[in-house]
């Protein structure tokens, strides 16, 4: 009778925890919705800006939905008119290429079945892979994937229409901080992440790497090239933890 006990003592403890997770799982799933789609309302502003109709700009938000192609498009048409559509097609598409390794990260994570996966790709970007990846249990993953993928879908179109009506009467977007939005959101989930000396090497290195290649590259470039140090470093496990010997493991 007492191991019986002992043992549902020990399934409601699982259980609590595991509730505990999927719960922190929808909290930051819930800031970084907000974060992002708060954001929308500067992209929706500024296609119209660059020339855009409201409803080009928001047919942009449904079917390209993802915000860093979404900028570089824009701004692109905006600053060469029509003539520049090539380059702004090319920096969206190369911007858009690491939502492909996304995918693989996340492949574990949404599970097998060509319908889930299919259903899962328009919302597999760089928000719901970092909200899903934060988490420590299956469970928490798929909780913080799902509802921030869809919820940035739903709130990022709907604040795109929303400044892509208010147009000039919004004013500059920077001027309430809505382009810090997406970026303060992100260090929010990385910065506990940083606890050991490889994470913190393969964020220094990765900005400083973009932050060097932004002023002679094309958009996108510098992203794609910053990710090589991170693919690097875990390649060679620079500055990780060494294989220890399964008989000192034991000593």
């Amino acid at each position: 009778m007492m191991v019986m006990r002992s043992e549902e003592r020990t399934i409601d403890r699982d259980e609590d925890a595991a509730a505990a997770e999927v719960r922190i799982a929808r909290k930051e799933a819930l800031g970084v919705v907000l974060a992002t789609s708060a954001y929308g309302i500067s992209f929706g502003a500024l296609a119209v800006a660059s020339g855009f109709d409201v409803w080009q700009t928001c047919v942009l938000s449904l079917l390209m939905f993802t915000g860093g192609s979404q900028f570089a498009f824009v701004g692109v048409i905006g600053a060469g008119g029509l003539a520049a559509a090539p380059a702004a097609i090319a920096s969206a598409l190369l911007l858009g290429v690491r939502n492909a390794a996304y995918g693989m990260r996340m492949s574990p994570v949404i599970g097998r079945g060509a319908l889930k996966r299919a259903a899962a790709a328009p919302f597999t970007i760089d928000e719901s892979t970092a909200v899903a990846l934060a988490q420590r249990t299956p469970r928490a993953r798929t909780v913080g994937f799902w509802l921030t993928g869809v919820g940035i879908y739903v709130g990022w179109n709907f604040t795109t229409l929303l400044g892509a009506l208010l147009g000039d009467v919004l004013g500059d977007p920077k001027a309430y901080g809505l382009d810090a939005a997406a970026a303060a959101a992100f260090l929010a989930l990385l910065w506990p992440r940083l606890r050991r000396r490889q994470a913190i090497a393969v964020g220094i290195a990765a900005a400083a790497v973009a932050t060097v290649l932004t002023p002679v590259l094309i958009p996108g470039l510098p992203v794609l090239v910053a990710a090589v140090v991170a693919i690097v470093v875990g390649w060679f496990n620079w500055l990780g933890p060494k294989d220890v010997p399964a008989g000192e493991a034991t000593a």
